[in-house]
Parts: structure tokens; C-alpha cells; sequence
């Protein structure tokens, strides 16, 4: 039961952050929208860092001076997974009307369905990343303790909130009703406790491989990052309050980590 809470926690987020959809009369406003984004992506760096990347690492110090080797090849793979998921599935990021992935498949879908894929492409890592952690947890390796792994369900449950809302504002922006934006959004963050069940019952077969897994994680994360979160709030004006909102979700998912680990 504690870990089935674990693993709902990063998805009741994205709920709590489609809800806005019945509290905000328009779409968000920019500034906030960019403030939100750079938040999220500071939440998934530290959380990649601290809760994926270093657990690896320790896990592996029986290596020697080669303890980099499973956190370097997990990240690259982690990278490369989420790459060729990126060019297959079909998916729109909000303010774009070009879809990307797949574009035969993405031109004869929904602009609604198109967006609603875009933000579950981003928690696929995620989900795979609460899996893990928890999958470490209950094998009992020493380096990852229940704390740490709810400071890392509680973080990413943090920075899905601006997600859920950024799905589901634009969604009623285009004229779709309330109900029908909260639906979309909610249905975007289910993908990640059932990502998350799907890494830990792979992992009780797949102990060995822990390290990379973890680091895995880490590197599709990262990369979610950079080639959609960053680019989604740059351009325009105020750029610095990106910046801003970064360096706060780096440090309250580094405070979380730290102090619940």
C-alpha cells in the first residue's frame, strides 16, 4: 500500500494541475506559463542528479574507478530511448501547430490527442523513474531509503502540476469545454504510475542491472528537459524568469532530497 501511494502521488499532480482548467477563466499567463516550465525542469534535473545519477553510482562503487561506467551508459541509453521515442510517436507541444513525431500518423489525429501525447511522452520517464527508485527501495540496497524515494514522488508530483495545467488550459483556449480540457489533462499523467508498476516488477527480475536502470531513468529525464521543456519556454520576453523559476525547482527538489534522504 505504501508503495501503490508512492507511485499515485506524481499522478494525483497532474490532476490537482488540470483542475486549474475550473479556476482560471483564460489560458495562462505567459509570464507564469514560463515560470512554471523552468520550475519543472529544475524539479527533473536535481531530481535526475540526486536521486538517480548518484544512487547509480554508489550502487556500483564494488567497480573501482569504473563505478561511472553503468550511470554513464544508462544516461546515453536513457537519451537514445527517448530520441527514437520522440521521432515515432505523434505529438503537438502547446503554441505549435506543426505536429512532430510520426508526421503521417500526427497529420490525421486530433489537435487535442496530438497535445495530450506530448505531455504523456514527457512522463513516460517519469513514471519509469519512481518505478526504479522504489524497485531500489524494496530490494533493499542501503542507498535508497523510503524517504528518498517519496522525496522524489513528492517532487516530480510538484513540477507535474504546472503540467496537468498547461495541458489543460489550452485545451479550453481552443474551445473545448472544461470538462473536456480536465479530462485530457488527468489522461496525460495516468501513463506514469503504470509506467512506474511495469519498471518494478521488470526490475525484481532485473536486479543486476539496478545502476543502469536507475541512470536510465536519469537520461531520458534530462532529455526531456532540454529538447522539450526549455525550448517550450524560451523566445519572447522575459527569458530571465525561466532562469528563475529553474533555479527554484533545482532547489526545492535538492532540499527534498537531501532532507527526506
Amino acid at each position: 500500500m505504501t508503495v501503490f501511494i508512492g507511485l499515485m502521488i506524481p499522478f494525483i499532480g497532474t490532476t490537482l494541475g488540470a483542475a486549474c482548467v475550473f479556476l482560471l477563466k483564460d489560458k495562462l499567463n505567459e509570464t507564469l506559463e514560463k515560470v512554471l516550465l523552468g520550475f519543472a525542469s529544475g524539479v527533473m534535473v536535481a531530481a535526475a542528479v540526486w536521486s538517480l545519477i548518484i544512487p547509480s553510482i554508489e550502487m556500483s562503487e564494488n567497480m573501482g574507478r569504473l563505478a561511472f561506467v553503468p550511470a554513464a551508459a544508462g544516461i546515453a541509453l536513457g537519451i537514445l530511448f527517448l530520441l527514437g521515442m520522440d521521432r515515432l510517436i505523434p505529438h503537438l507541444h502547446a503554441g505549435s501547430d506543426q505536429p512532430e513525431g510520426s508526421k503521417s500518423a500526427g497529420h490525421n489525429l486530433k489537435k487535442t490527442t496530438l497535445l495530450t501525447l506530448a505531455v504523456t511522452l514527457h512522463n513516460i520517464p517519469e513514471g519509469m523513474a519512481v518505478g526504479v527508485v522504489f524497485a531500489g527501495m524494496l530490494s533493499g540496497d542501503s542507498s535508497i531509503t523510503l524517504a528518498s524515494a517519496f522525496a522524489l514522488t513528492i517532487g516530480i508530483a510538484v513540477q507535474n502540476f504546472p503540467e496537468g495545467a498547461i495541458i489543460s488550459m489550452p485545451l479550453k483556449s481552443a474551445g473545448h469545454s472544461r470538462k473536456k480540457g480536465f479530462l485530457y489533462g488527468t489522461l496525460s499523467g495516468i501513463v506514469e504510475p503504470v509506467a512506474a508498476a511495469v519498471t518494478i516488477f521488470l526490475t525484481s527480475f532485473l536486479k543486476p542491472v539496478l545502476p543502469y536502470l536507475l541512470s536510465f531513468a536519469a537520461g531520458a529525464m534530462l532529455y526531456v528537459v532540454v529538447e522539450e521543456l526549455l525550448p517550450e519556454s524560451s523566445g519572447g520576453k522575459k527569458d530571465d524568469i525561466t532562469t528563475i523559476g529553474f533555479a527554484a525547482g533545482f532547489v526545492v527538489m535538492m532540499i527534498l532530497d537531501v532532507a527526506l534522504g
